[in-house]
């Protein structure tokens, strides 16, 4: 059976990464929308009421206007925005985050896509306050990296014209009030909010988050190899996964850390630096806050939701 997909908001920089991943399809069919009628409200019902599935790329308060047009209970949504991230009734759509999740995917109704840091900040954190080698109330700091594009059309559009200004580095989020705080707390299953450093660098796209952790204060200090037998083992366990795990490696510097790693992919891969001799250890996540970033985390939902392979369409 060919899938009715509206992508709700398809002329955005996600709508149009998803648009492009699922236009060569032949079990979609890929509804459209004209370029006048977008902000038309009956037409914009029409179509997410047609929709097998609805994908929304829209601001927060446009996308709950988007679900409130929804007035059957056979549409299913894929809501790209912060809307729905913590919200009753919506699955989480980091299929990787535990062994069940992607199940869960597979049978909602309503899946939040992710937002890009969280991603790897909960894929390195979570596992380890699972195994109870981390507490659920360590006091977190993040760091982490994102090419502009994660910033949306009108940051692209500032870094991309002639003559703009294009700081190579650039920290933000100095409010201590990021809008992926709320869902990062939540699902790394973190007992405060952590604090969180994100940064934009003068190149398109790609990301690496880093968790530094000063571990001399627990009382079991778990070792580098602990941790990374923790994250490979997790992992590992899953069918399907885009998420490995590097070698644990002693190392000042290695290109595996450039964030342009896996653009154009889905793939995440972590990577565990520690020194057992001070207690000192930092978890890094690489990959593309555009694919399993963002577009590609909403085809690999789509496909969980389909039951097709959860790769189809996407680059791994």
């Amino acid at each position: 059976m060919v899938a009715k997909v509206f992508i709700d908001g398809e002329a955005g920089t996600t709508g149009l990464q998803i648009r492009e991943r699922l236009s060569r399809r032949r079990d979609l069919e890929l509804i459209s929308i004209p370029a006048d009628k977008r902000k038309d409200l009956s037409a914009r019902a029409d179509c997410l009421n047609g929709a097998d599935i609805a994908i929304l790329c829209l601001p927060d308060d446009a996308a709950r206007e988007s679900v409130s047009l929804i007035d059957n209970d056979t549409t299913r949504v894929i809501d790209a925005s912060t809307a729905y991230r913590t919200a009753d009734g919506w699955d989480y759509g980091f299929a990787e985050m535990t062994k069940t999740q992607g199940a869960a995917i597979a049978a909602s109704k309503r899946v939040s896509n992710p937002g890009c840091y969280p991603q790897g900040v909960i894929a390195c954190l979570r596992p380890l306050i699972e195994a109870g080698l981390l507490p659920a109330d360590y006091p977190v700091t993040i760091n982490a990296i994102s090419g502009y594009s994660g910033g949306g059309r009108q940051m692209i559009e500032t870094y991309e014209a002639p003559g703009a200004n294009k700081p190579p580095y650039l920290p933000y989020g100095l409010g201590f009030r990021h809008k992926h705080l709320p869902e990062l707390t939540h699902y790394a299953t973190l007992a405060s909010t952590p604090i969180f450093i994100p940064s934009v660098g003068n190149y398109a796209q790609g990301m690496v988050t880093a968790v530094p952790l000063r571990l001399e204060a627990l009382t079991k200090v778990p070792t580098g190899a602990e941790l990374h037998a923790a994250l490979e083992a997790h992992f590992a366990s899953l069918d399907g996964s885009f998420v490995d795990v590097a070698p644990l490696a002693d190392v000042d510097r290695t290109p595996e850390l450039d964030p342009e790693t896996f653009n154009g992919t889905n793939r995440m891969r972590l990577h565990v630096f520690a020194d057992d001799s001070r207690a000192q250890a930092v978890l890094m996540a690489v990959y593309d806050n555009l694919g399993k970033g963002a577009s590609g985390a909403a085809v690999q939902n789509l496909n969980l939701m389909l039951g097709v392979d959860a790769a189809t369409s996407l680059a791994a």
